[in-house]
C-alpha cells in the first residue's frame, strides 16, 4: 500500500508541508513551474535550498507581487505563511492593517474555483481546508462563519501554500496518509486581540481528536493552516508504520531552534499490516426503529466507518439491539459523543481491533446510457470490481429493464 508518513516532531505550517512533499517528487523544479502556471493572482513560487541542524532540506518561498510574504497569521512567531484572521466585517483591530481589504470565504472560493487551473478534486480539497480554518476561527471568536474574514495582505500566500499541498497530495496519490503526534510548541503568542496560549484557539479547535503535545520549545510550532491540512489529509496519527521508504523530503521553516525545524515526509510501501480501528458497542431496548435509523445516519456524519445492529435478548426478557460502530481511533471521541447524543444508552464499550482492507478506487466510464461508476478493489492477490448500484438502477428505470439486464448492457457496451 502506497503510504505517506509525516514526521511532525516540530509541528507543521503550510509552506513546510508543501516543501517536504515537493522533495518527494522526482523532478521538483518542473512541478514548481507547474505551480507558477496555475494563475494565482500575483503569486510566484520558488524552491530554495535550506539547512537545519546540519540536515539539508528545502523551503518553498512564495512572493506576492514581487515581495515575499511573512507570517500574516495572528501568530507572528509561527512557522511561515499564514493568514491574519479577523472576525469584524468592517472594523480593523490594529493600525498596521487598517489600509488592507478583507476577503471572506466567498472571495476565496471565487479565486479557487473560477481562476485556478486545477482538477475539481483539488479545488474541493482546497475549499475543505479553508472550511476547517473558517469554522475554527468562528468557534474561537464566537461569531458566524460568514463574518470570518482574511486580511488581503495574507490571502494570496496562504492560498498558494494550501493549493500547493493539495495539488502535491493529488500528484503523489498515496493510498493512506499517516503522521506522528503533533508537536504544537508551548508558551504564548501575541495577536491583535492580546496574548494567547499555544496552541492558539483556532489551532486547538482544529486539532481536537488528534494526539498533540507541548514539549519544551517556546513558540507556536503548528499553525492553523498546518493543522487544517493535517486534519483534512491524515487518516491516522501514531508511530511510523512498517514500510519500505522510497523517497524522503525535508520541508524547512524560517526560524531556528535547538531541534531541526522541519517537517519530514516519507513515501513508500507499507506491508499488509492493516490499521487500528475502534469498535464502540452499546445495547439498546427502548428506542424506536426510526430513532435508531436516525442515530445511524448521525454516526456516519460523525466519522464512523461502519455502523450495524444485531438483534439480542436483554434483561427482563426484552428484545433489544446491539449497536456497533467502527471508527478510526482518532475519531473515537467525536463518535462517542454522537452515540450518547443520539441514542438512549447509558454506557459504551470500546475495543481496539486491527482491520485489513483491499485498496479501493473508483473510475467513471462514459456509456451510451450515461456515466457509470466502476468500483475496483485490489490487494492480497485479489482483484474484483462492481458497478455502482445507483448508476445501474438509473439505467434500469430509464430503459424499463431489470437490474441484471442493465448490468449486462453496461458490460456489453
Amino acid at each position: 500500500m502506497k503510504t505517506l508518513y509525516l514526521d511532525l516532531s516540530m509541528g507543521a505550517a503550510g509552506d513546510m508541508l508543501a516543501a517536504a512533499l515537493l522533495e518527494l517528487l522526482p523532478d521538483p523544479e518542473s512541478f514548481v513551474a507547474e505551480l507558477n502556471g496555475l494563475g494565482i493572482p500575483g503569486v510566484r513560487y520558488q524552491r530554495e535550498r535550506a539547512m537545519k541542524c546540519g540536515v539539508t532540506g528545502a523551503h518553498l518561498a512564495v512572493t506576492v507581487d514581487g515581495e515575499e510574504e511573512h507570517s500574516h497569521d495572528y501568530h507572528p512567531h509561527g512557522h511561515g505563511h499564514e493568514h491574519h484572521y479577523d472576525h469584524e466585517p468592517h472594523e480593523h483591530h490594529d493600525h498596521e492593517h487598517s489600509h488592507h481589504h478583507h476577503s471572506g470565504m466567498h472571495d476565496i472560493e471565487h479565486i479557487v474555483r473560477d481562476h485556478l487551473s486545477l482538477p475539481d478534486k483539488v479545488k474541493d480539497d482546497v475549499m475543505a481546508v479553508y472550511a476547517l480554518i473558517a469554522e475554527a476561527e468562528s468557534r474561537a471568536h464566537g461569531v458566524p462563519v460568514t463574518e470570518i474574514h482574511f486580511h488581503e495582505v495574507g490571502t494570496m500566500d496562504a492560498v498558494a501554500d494550501i493549493t500547493a499541498v493539495c495539488l502535491l497530495m493529488d500528484r503523489l496519490s498515496p493510498d493512506q496518509v499517516t503522521a506522528s503526534p503533533v508537536h504544537v510548541g508551548s508558551g504564548q503568542v501575541r495577536c491583535a486581540h492580546g496574548i494567547l496560549p499555544v496552541p492558539a484557539p483556532a489551532t486547538a479547535h482544529i486539532l481536537q481528536g488528534v494526539p498533540i503535545y507541548g514539549g519544551q520549545i517556546q513558540g507556536e510550532l503548528c499553525t492553523p493552516t498546518g493543522a487544517a491540512l493535517l486534519k483534512h489529509f491524515v487518516s491516522q496519527f501514531g508511530p511510523m508504520p512498517l514500510m519500505r521508504t522510497q523517497a524522503v523530503g525535508y520541508g524547512c521553516g524560517k526560524k531556528d531552534f535547538e531541534a531541526a525545524n522541519c517537517v519530514r515526509a516519507m513515501l513508500g510501501e507499507a506491508g499488509g499490516g492493516g490499521d487500528e480501528v475502534a469498535v464502540l458497542s452499546c445495547n439498546l431496548d427502548d428506542m424506536t426503529a426510526e430513532a435508531v435509523g436516525f442515530a445511524v445516519e448521525r454516526l456516519f456524519e460523525a466519522g464512523a466507518l461502519d455502523v450495524y445492529t444485531v438483534p439480542i435478548g436483554m434483561k427482563k426478557s426484552r428484545p433489544g439491539l446491539l449497536l456497533q460502530t467502527i471508527c478510526r481511533t482518532q475519531d473515537r471521541q467525536t463518535v462517542t459523543e454522537a452515540l450518547f447524543r443520539h441514542t438512549t444508552t447509558l454506557g459504551i464499550r470500546e475495543s481496539v481491533s486491527r482491520r485489513y482492507v483491499l485498496d479501493r478506487s473508483i473510475q467513471t466510464a462514459d456509456t451510451p446510457w450515461g456515466p457509470v461508476r466502476k468500483k475496483t478493489a485490489e490487494g492480497y492477490g485479489i482483484s474484483r470490481f462492481k458497478y455502482e448500484y445507483e448508476d445501474l438502477a438509473r439505467i434500469a428505470k430509464e430503459q424499463k429493464i431489470s437490474l441484471n439486464e442493465a448490468r449486462q448492457l453496461v458490460e456489453g457496451g
